[in-house]
């Protein structure tokens, strides 16, 4: 089958597949969109099952990022990169210079950074052998460092805007909440959460993730397997995505969805099945942009800290707005964030 007729395949601009046989680096880079600006998106390091199912990650993470990077209001266009972890190429500094050189054959059309895998160590690598990388370790008060905080303070206050939509509550203090993955973003929700007073319950396939979270502050933890059906108020995936399908809705019982984790909703018949339960979805890549919010001002050098912490407090606004929006029309929130990124979008190209 062509690439072409790939069913995540959306008029995507590239696809860059890189070998380095010294290093036995695999990696994709997908180029989405540059209408917006340079093509930003982080690095996931991850296992598959299947050569193909890392197509389909790079192909669908993408595409979110273009719709991402318009909606957060960032001169950037939407890219991705993946590099296929095996036991034949283990994580080192010489696989990352490796990967340096294929972002730089890409020609400044595409610019990462870490995500699920990757490390600010890891993009000093990069960086080695690339000018087109940011989440580079932070200079003084100048943008920059891991954006896993970001993310995580953008959720945090995504969430607030949610339990205030659905629930009519003005804190999170009694709120139960499910962080489904604990790791950079969700153990730093966690942390927001507890200090505001939310109950948590935590799940993670990672041990050392589960006794760090649980030494540091009270959470319940529940296997895996369970944590999407818990008796919660709020959902928040905070690993991978896919998880909200067919099969998983029916059984969800939190009345909102608000997560970190990109890709949530496994088709977008998913996104309509949450609203006719009456449950509130918070788009992934609306309520999860406060990272790459800081990777841009790093990238740009246009921003200090503080200026960060300003733009991802706008997250909020804008989810507000589509939760607005999603009551006085009835539609999906999803819909109406797919539709404000093209338009966006649609509105550069010209």
């Amino acid at each position: 089958m062509s690439v072409f007729d790939h069913a995540e395949f959306d008029n995507h601009e590239s696809l860059h597949h890189f070998h380095d046989e010294k290093t036995g680096l695999q990696a994709i880079v997908a180029v989405h969109s540059t209408a917006l600006g340079p093509a930003a998106g982080g690095t996931r390091r991850w296992v598959y099952n299947h050569d193909s199912d890392a197509l389909t990650d790079v192909l669908r993470l993408s595409r979110g990022m273009t719709y991402k990077n318009a909606v957060a209001g960032l001169q950037f266009g939407g890219g991705k990169a993946v590099i296929l972890a095996n036991e034949d190429a283990p994580k080192s500094p010489e696989l990352f210079r490796a990967f340096g050189r294929c972002v730089d054959l890409v020609g400044g059309k595409y610019v990462t950074a870490e995500d699920v895998g990757c490390s600010v160590d890891d993009m000093r690598y990069v960086r080695e052998e690339t000018q087109f990388v940011s989440g580079l370790p932070q200079v003084g008060a100048d943008a920059g460092g891991d954006p896993s905080p970001w993310t995580a303070l953008g959720c945090h206050q995504g969430i607030e805007a949610a339990v205030k939509a659905r629930l009519g509550a003005d804190s999170l203090q009694g709120i139960k909440v499910a962080v489904q993955g604990v790791g950079h973003v969700g153990l730093h929700l966690c942390r927001m959460l507890h200090e505001a007073g939310a109950e948590l319950f935590i799940s993670d396939v990672n041990n050392d993730n589960l006794k760090m979270t649980t030494d540091e502050m009270p959470a319940t933890v529940v296997p895996p397997t369970e944590l999407l059906f818990a008796d919660v108020d709020v959902l928040a995936p905070c690993a991978l995505g896919n998880i909200l399908t067919s099969t998983t809705i029916p059984r969800i019982k939190a009345k909102i969805v608000a997560g970190a984790a990109n890709n949530q909703l496994s088709t977008p018949a998913d996104g309509i099945s949450l609203a006719e339960r009456d449950i509130l979805y918070a788009p992934d890549y609306v309520i999860n942009a406060g990272g790459i919010i800081s990777v841009a001002a790093e990238y740009y050098d246009n921003g200090s800290e503080d200026d960060v912490r300003a733009d991802v407090g706008r997250i909020k606004d804008r989810l507000q707005d589509i939760f607005d929006k999603a009551s006085d029309t009835g539609r999906p929130t999803h819909e109406l964030a797919d539709e404000l990124a093209r338009g966006i979008v649609a509105a550069a190209r010209k």
